[in-house]
């Protein structure tokens, strides 16, 4: 199967939708199953986070309301930004450790430090390996947590049982203190579909088994994540 399909897509599939937002995949077959979000603020502004084209996706994303502004939130998920923040003529905001992204964007941004516009959202930095680094955004007042790469739903990612697993190369060292104070009662992943049921009990097991389920994703996982890898990095 296709890792991550360059091509154009076809449809819009919407995967994930709540009351502040929602998510969908562009091209369902893919092994990588990325992942794009729009959440709604307080003023009904619609934040797009990480997105990539979809025939439909304007009328879905004008379904939500009026969009703000476009967000890029890891190094490998400049995707399309540049195409919505052009069409709805908003800028783009991208957290100032992101300097692969930044350099994939033309458009001037406007820099992220702690909290994502009037989104009500506050970013987190996490960097776990050199040339690695992206920034995990959590919305307080309603418990919603997004997560580009570090914990994703995707095959690739889960083992077993899991609901949510922990990225094959951060198993070892699971990322707890990104976590720190974290209760989520929904979680938003760059790569597979959104947990809604018990998030932050998926959250804490998807941490406590990362180490246990490491040889196992090995085992699964370990040729499918090198692959994305080996992709992700020739990306533009």
């Amino acid at each position: 199967m296709t890792m991550y399909d360059r091509t154009p897509a076809e449809e819009c599939v919407v995967v994930d939708r709540w009351d502040g937002g929602l998510g969908w995949v562009s091209h369902p077959e893919e092994t990588g199953v990325r992942a794009s979000h729009a959440f709604v603020d307080e003023d009904d502004g619609v934040w797009v986070v990480d997105p990539l084209e979809a025939p439909g996706v304007d009328d879905v994303l004008d379904s939500l309301g009026t969009v703000t502004g476009v967000v890029v939130l890891s190094n490998y998920h400049a995707r399309d930004a540049e195409a919505f923040a052009t069409r709805y003529d908003v800028p783009i905001y991208l957290p100032s450790w992101l300097s692969r992204a930044a350099d994939r964007i033309e458009r001037p941004v406007r820099t992220v430090t702690d909290t994502i516009g009037s989104s009500g959202f506050a970013v987190r930095r996490y960097a776990p390996f050199p040339g690695w680094s992206e920034a995990i955004a959590y919305r307080e007042a309603d418990g919603t947590l997004y997560v580009p790469d570090a914990l994703g739903t995707a095959p690739l990612y889960t083992v077993g049982d899991e609901r949510l697993g922990t990225y094959l190369l951060c198993r070892l060292t699971p990322p707890r203190d990104a976590f720190d104070g974290v209760t989520p009662r929904r979680i938003l992943v760059g790569h597979g579909t959104g947990v809604f049921e018990d998030a932050a009990s998926a959250l804490a097991e998807a941490l406590d088994g990362a180490r246990r389920g490491f040889p196992k994703a090995l085992w699964q996982n370990g040729w499918g994540q090198l692959r994305a890898l080996t992709e992700a990095l020739g990306a533009a």
